[in-house]
């Protein structure tokens, strides 16, 4: 597992923060904030692994020059506010180089964001903050992206709180908070985001739908962002297509004998 480590740096006025790209070698990771996000149009704007690993090179920053580093410096800026030393952003923590930590990081998603301090999602096609008493709220939040993504589901449900900020970062509200919303917006049970779902115990076929109209840009992440919300560990295939939701099942059935699958 790799980390953002963020710092102040007190040399510059304004301060600024420090950030670098570390492994993580003990089982047990020091407390960390997580970012939900939507990828942007271009994945080429985004900071990559390789962006972080290759630091400052004639004067200029890779991953300073990239738009998306902007995500970066408020999820660090936010994380250190929040006495947070380490983040985790699925854009620039994973070496997708490496088959084996592809797939270790796809099967460990869900645990990664359960077992986080803070989640953060960015809203960031959300341009002005709902007032939480105005008919509207519901509306102007279910307009984002973020609501109909496959990975988003367990970025929701697995970790205890996560706050949601606007474009721009400024903050929305937390999910405890607004889970009556939430729960009328996205399906979801009340009790399940905030309580989890394991305390909720939800069925097979609740757990599918709450999925069956969320999307994913390739078929294969329609199973693998299942996985973690019916704890399932299988191979990652890019290449096998709709075959990843057979698979899926399959480790399902053999997992549980909750027989409601049946009515997928």
């Amino acid at each position: 597992m790799h980390l953002l480590h963020c710092a102040w740096d007190e040399s510059s006025s304004p301060r600024t923060v420090s950030i670098s790209l570390r492994a993580c070698i003990s089982h047990v990771p020091p407390p960390y904030a997580i970012l939900s996000h939507r990828w942007a149009a271009n994945p080429e704007d985004e900071v990559t692994f390789d962006d972080m690993m290759a630091g400052a090179s004639a004067g200029a920053n890779r991953a300073q020059a990239k738009p998306g580093y902007e995500k970066l410096r408020m999820t660090c800026t936010q994380a250190l506010l929040d006495g947070l030393s380490w983040a985790w952003i699925d854009t620039c923590c994973i070496d997708k180089r490496s088959s084996a930590e592809l797939s270790e990081a796809i099967n460990s998603m869900f645990s990664w964001y359960e077992k986080s301090d803070r989640c953060y999602a960015y809203l960031e096609d959300v341009y002005s903050i709902p007032a939480p008493l105005e008919g509207t709220f519901e509306s102007e939040l279910r307009s984002s992206v973020w609501f109909s993504r496959g990975w988003t589901l367990q970025e929701l449900i697995a970790p205890a709180e996560v706050e949601f900020f606007a474009h721009g970062w400024r903050c929305i509200g937390a999910k405890t908070n607004m889970a009556p919303r939430l729960s009328r917006m996205t399906g979801i049970a009340e009790k399940a985001l905030v309580s989890g779902i394991d305390v909720y115990e939800a069925s097979v076929a609740e757990k599918m739908s709450w999925a069956a109209n969320r999307i994913t840009t390739r078929p294969e992440d329609r199973a693998y962002s299942l996985m973690g919300l019916f704890g399932v560990n299988m191979p990652t295939l890019y290449g096998e297509g709709h075959s990843a939701f057979t698979r899926l099942q399959h480790e399902i059935m053999r997992l549980t004998s909750d027989h409601t699958i049946f009515t997928w």
